[in-house]
């Protein structure tokens, strides 16, 4: 950057705005000041890129009060904090959401994410912020769960925090070589510390206490969790257990005369019930199918311990996953999961572990089932409604 345009900066009114948004935020000092302003005419307001360089348009910060220029300063280190860049990356390349309307949604969603809790207590709401309440939308939610009910408007069009907000390099980014960029561990060393000054206070947003613990225990692999569910029920007392006399029992010894059969842990007979029913999507089918051969993983890639029971209202047969044929995943009608749990104990041998992988709008049984249970819930970007949540005596890991 040429120093004309530093020349044109108002710095002492942009590092003023920094310190009033330290005093009014402490818990984001760290991260406020980790940031490095750039001056540029081509940034409708002020933008991040991923390198934590901050990007701002001299006139912005002309004509913006000082008060709601540090509410900006809070909102645009929020998008880096909140990894909304590397998000947006994910999503793109799971959903291929590459277009530059694709990204301005999840500018929005990342919006929505932010700004229900950003304002107040000393900080104004900048003119124009987008807030859930703005698009109808309930507050308290995560950019993800944002993005399907975003649209593009005109109303949104002049939206842009940068590649720091949504992933998509803008052409004034000076990219991983420019001056002044963090590394990715100075980047994380920032998060830590501001998740570290987070930790046990009680006078700072839900969303950001939410965040917090997700950066000292962030979530696992689904898939790993699924998979290490099934393995600890299968492993567990009374799972697999035989008794054998192919090798006679060491205590034997102290009984003179008598053989005694020695205990041996045989390998572990696996249902799993898949619900079929009309309010499981075609994805969620397929994760489904995905699943069954994760369990089977599980169990040391036996085919022969794993069975699939189809069910929406009924159950009326079990298939071996031995079989050379695919499993036929038929249903489509409604759901009650018991009938899949009955089904699956009336299998010969009987199972050791029943996996149900299904959305949750089902019955569930009464009794706990005589044998292990883990219960995959295809997640949803809307909350179970209450009564649908899996009784206590399963082990629930939410997938996809």
């Amino acid at each position: 950057m040429n120093d004309g345009i530093w020349d044109s900066l108002d710095t002492e009114k942009l590092y003023a705005a920094r310190l009033f948004a330290t005093r009014m935020r402490p818990y984001l000092a760290a991260a406020l000041f980790a940031l490095d302003p750039v001056p540029s005419r081509h940034v409708p307001t002020m933008a991040v890129d991923r390198h934590w360089r901050c990007y701002v348009s001299p006139a912005f910060v002309d004509r913006t009060p000082l008060d709601e220029l540090a509410s900006v300063w809070v909102h645009e280190v929020s998008h880096l904090l909140r990894d909304h860049h590397g998000r947006g990356d994910r999503l793109a390349a799971r959903d291929g959401l590459d277009g530059p309307g694709d990204r301005l949604r999840m500018n929005i969603a990342a919006d929505c994410e932010i700004n229900d809790d950003a304002f107040g207590d000393g900080l104004p709401e900048p003119d124009g912020a987008v807030r859930p309440s703005r698009l109808r939308l309930p507050e308290g939610q995560l950019m993800e769960e944002y993005l399907p009910h975003c649209a593009v408007t005109g109303r949104f069009a002049w939206l842009d925090c940068g590649s720091g907000a949504d992933g998509l390099a803008r052409p004034w980014d000076l990219g991983p070589d420019g001056a002044h960029g963090l590394s990715p561990q100075e980047r994380d060393a920032v998060r830590f510390r501001v998740a570290e000054g987070l930790r046990g206070r009680g006078d700072v947003p839900r969303g950001w206490q939410r965040w917090a613990e997700e950066v000292f225990h962030p979530p696992q692999p689904w898939r790993q969790l699924l998979g290490a569910a099934v393995r600890t029920a299968a492993a567990g007392a009374g799972a697999g257990n035989d008794y054998t006399y192919a090798r006679p029992a060491r205590r034997g010894t102290a009984v003179p005369g008598v053989i005694l059969p020695s205990l041996r842990r045989r390998p572990p007979q696996v249902c799993v019930v898949v619900d079929t029913s009309g309010s499981v999507s075609d994805a969620e089918l397929g994760t489904a199918i995905l699943e069954v051969a994760a369990i089977t993983r599980a169990v040391g890639g036996r085919r022969d311990l794993v069975s699939v029971v189809p069910c929406d209202a009924a159950a009326p047969v079990t298939f071996p996953l031995c079989r050379g044929e695919g499993i036929p995943l038929l249903g489509g009608g409604g759901t009650d999961l018991r009938a899949g749990f009955e089904r699956a104990l009336r299998n010969a041998p009987r199972p050791d572990v029943v996996v149900a992988l299904t959305d949750g709008q089902t019955p569930w049984p009464v009794r706990r089932p005589p044998c292990r249970t883990v219960v995959g819930l295809f997640r949803r970007p809307r909350h179970t409604r209450p009564g649908e949540q899996p009784p206590d005596w399963a082990t629930t890991v939410a997938i996809g």
